[in-house]
């Protein structure tokens, strides 16, 4: 078994080529040549990277250091990492793929280009299939490429709500839905849609308002208003002009005639703007959505570029962290054997 490194790293390097470990890699050029860029260093990204360092396979990660949760200070659902912190977990995700000599690299990858000496099949020739190029206007070539760029969080323009997003300011009740149990929650409807946030919350609070907001009552549904009232959930008209809060703590929502609501929670439904400008510049097939364009995938993570994976939320805006690991995961291993049997086909057809 191909041992670690023993000079583990804890955070971001600033990209010499050098490899710290045992695995042999095919990457071209010295410093700028890889296997695999990986572009985005959350849980797809390190996911992918693991892998792939593991396959002794040379990769590079670029990360630009924009976690989605980051206003988060714990994380949920995912086994055996419950209630750790992102930041945390992301430390220690950085430390184990260096561990296996993989390099990683604080930036932002501003565009990708793809070279013309592949086979046009999607499996490449051994040679360098992809140009990056960095900000700082550093460039590095790569065979493959995995995506995985996450989404950015547009919350709505109501004083207060940024400032407590991740606190008790939330959007997901399978991500903080135990810690905030039973307390008065509040949901600000977005849409129509936002119903079935409304819905979903009753599961952990029998104390639920549904704050109409923009949203006109006809707007809803007769099957809506029969849920609703069914899940104990009180439908308040008028738009919120803003949050309440005593000694750093949601106490209550502000309408725009001057009334409060006692809240201690308020769930809000954040606009998801998916990060796919990479993937547009290649080329890369895109399905519109309710919450977003997003790549048109395979079960691996494949996009329509040949050569080109996408993990995490690049790829859909409900990839809790638990998801886009596995996400990470199924991508590398997919490039690892695409890489394999390219070489082998390579090295049998001269």
């Amino acid at each position: 078994m191909t041992e670690k490194s023993g000079k583990p790293r804890d955070g971001f390097a600033h990209g010499t080529g050098e490899r710290d470990g045992t695995g042999t890699g095919t990457g071209t050029g010295t410093g700028t040549g890889y296997d695999v860029v990986v572009v985005g260093g959350g849980a797809a990204g390190l996911s992918a990277a693991l892998v792939l360092g593991r396959a002794r396979l040379r990769a590079l990660v670029v990360d630009a250091g924009e976690p989605r949760n980051a206003p988060s200070s714990h994380m949920q659902g995912y086994l055996s990492r419950d209630g750790m912190s992102p930041a945390a977990f992301l430390a220690a995700g950085r430390e184990e793929v260096a561990g296996y000599g993989v390099e990683l690299l604080a930036g932002r990858v501003t565009d990708v280009t793809r070279n013309d000496t592949g086979t046009g099949t999607g499996t490449g020739t051994g040679t360098a299939d992809f140009t990056a190029l960095l900000d700082g206007g550093r460039t590095v070539r790569a065979r493959r490429l995995i995506v995985a760029t996450g989404l950015k969080d547009e919350l709505p323009a109501v004083p207060g709500v940024a400032e407590r997003f991740g606190r008790d300011v939330l959007h997901c009740p399978f991500c903080h839905g135990w810690e905030v149990r039973d307390q008065p929650f509040g949901v600000l409807a977005s849409s129509a849609m936002s119903v079935h946030q409304a819905l979903m919350v009753s599961r952990w609070s029998k104390d639920v308002v549904f704050f109409l907001h923009t949203v006109a009552e006809e707007e809803l549904s007769d099957q809506d208003l029969r849920r609703l009232a069914a899940a104990g959930v009180d439908v308040v008209p008028g738009e919120v002009a803003g949050l309440v809060a005593e000694d750093d703590r949601l106490t209550g929502v502000r309408l725009a005639d001057g009334s409060v609501h006692a809240r201690s929670v308020l769930y809000v439904g954040p606009r998801p703007v998916p990060r796919t400008s990479l993937l547009e510049r290649l080329g890369a097939e895109l399905s519109e959505t309710p919450f977003g364009a997003y790549p048109v995938v395979d079960p691996t993570g494949l996009t329509s570029v040949p050569g080109v994976w996408a993990a995490g939320n690049a790829v859909g805006f409900a990839e809790q962290v638990v998801h886009a690991a596995s996400g990470g995961y199924r991508a590398a291993a997919a490039i690892v054997g695409d890489l394999l049997m390219t070489d082998l086909d390579t090295a049998t057809t001269g």
